[in-house]
């Protein structure tokens, strides 16, 4: 099916007498008949319900949705983007391994990676983007299991050369991890272009109405990791805590999603709550509805501010003049996304006061919903950056991220105007 179809039909299919809307199986627990059947799913022997923290109907719906729209083989939802970031990452990595960290993700997933991450054991190097083929090869160690990066930068806006990471990554025989938030999969395909896992913040565009935190994983499903025994021995060699269980003989190629539900969620406990999940089905309906309208209006007012007097400079990737034109356009050429940042010619002071006169945008500590909303992350999300990392991850002082939303774009404007 077309993407636009999977929004609306995908994931939950009921059956004759059964609710058209997905429900919520608001429910912590589901009863089996007899102990050997209980049993047989703890053993991963059969497929199944016993306990939410591990699975739950309507949280697989929602995973199968995304699943079918990122083109994977199986996916699963988390608590939130961090959680899936730190899954994603964690399901093949352990103390003594290393990661190849892309300098202009998220502040927060930054943290994760060279701080929390730091103190487990598994160290990181951060690479510029931008870096040609050589340099990016140069952060590879012996030790190396992934590379994680986002498909557009939050808030740099840096667009991935999805096909540079990927071959850089399989040269080394590890996964490319991407963040694909941002332009979502109605925007980005990034396993057509050689991504093997896919993380969103379902937060963001996916919920879209900013009403419920979450996050999924997504596993194409094409990285061989038996082919590399050595390097990931977590998927290829026997789990002691379910029997002995091999995930990659067992599972095939679902043997990833498998172990990263099974163990770690076991263990973590990092879910999605099943109402989350459903509110976040709602907002997945009109996904394919709400992007182009995101950047349609995000490219209107990158154009108003790029001809305003006091906007110093405006990075915008669906703009000619922005340096990642061509990239966008060829990995993104439907649109990428509604964030805008840019500066004023009154440096960091100016920010702040324009900020403090807008109307219509709020100031909050979010993106990428509905609504326009706007944030200043020297002051907010990257406070904890010191100037050093701010300009490695891309974030000028005197940024400002635009979350440009669906309302009427002459509105957007006129509040923009009347602000500066």
């Amino acid at each position: 099916m077309n993407k636009e179809t999977i929004c609306i039909q995908s994931g939950w299919k009921p059956k004759n007498g059964e609710p058209r809307v997905l429900p919520i199986y608001q429910s912590t627990t589901f009863k089996y008949e007899t102990s050997e059947q209980m049993g047989r799913l703890f053993d991963l022997e059969e497929s199944g319900y016993f306990y939410t923290r591990l699975a739950n109907p309507t949280n697989d719906s929602v995973a199968q949705k995304i699943c079918e729209l990122e083109g994977g083989v199986a996916a699963m939802l988390t608590s939130s983007g961090q959680a899936a970031n730190y899954y994603a990452v964690f399901n093949i990595c352990e103390a003594g391994d290393h990661v190849v960290l892309s300098s202009t993700v998220y502040g927060g997933t930054f943290n994760l990676l060279t701080c929390t991450m730091k103190k487990m054991g598994i160290s990181c190097t951060v690479v510029d983007p931008d870096s040609d083929y050589d340099t990016l090869c140069q952060a590879f160690l012996p030790n190396t299991k992934c590379v994680l990066a986002e498909t557009i930068a939050n808030p740099a806006l840096v667009v991935l050369d999805i096909e540079k990471f990927a071959k850089a990554a399989h040269a080394h025989q590890v996964p490319l991890i991407v963040d694909n938030t941002f332009p979502t999969p109605i925007n980005c395909n990034s396993f057509q272009w050689g991504a093997d896992i896919v993380t969103h913040s379902t937060t963001k565009y996916m919920d879209g109405h900013a009403m419920c935190v979450g996050g999924a994983i997504v596993d194409s499903g094409n990285f061989d990791w038996a082919a590399y025994p050595d390097k990931f021995p977590g998927l290829c060699t026997p789990d002691e805590s379910y029997h002995g269980i091999v995930y990659t003989e067992k599972f095939g190629k679902a043997a990833y999603i498998t172990k990263a539900t099974s163990q770690l969620m076991r263990d973590l406990g990092s879910i999605q709550s099943p109402q989350n999940a459903f509110l976040l089905n709602i907002g997945l309906e009109t996904l394919h509805l709400r992007m182009p309208r995101h950047c349609e209006n995000a490219l209107k007012v990158a154009e108003f501010l790029e001809r305003h007097e006091k906007v110093a400079w405006v990075n915008y990737p669906g703009l000619k003049s922005s340096k990642y034109y061509e990239l966008a356009q060829k990995y993104m050429p439907d649109g990428t996304c509604g964030v805008i940042s840019f500066g004023l010619k009154g440096g960091r002071k100016a920010a702040e006061e324009m900020m403090d006169h807008l109307k219509l945008a709020a100031i909050v500590t979010h993106v990428a919903d509905a609504r326009t909303c706007v944030l200043h992350p020297a002051s907010h999300t990257h406070r904890q950056m010191n100037d050093e990392q701010l300009k490695e991850a891309g974030v000028a002082p005197d940024l400002i991220r635009l979350s440009v939303g669906i309302e009427n774009v002459n509105d957007i404007i006129a509040d923009l105007e009347q602000a500066l």
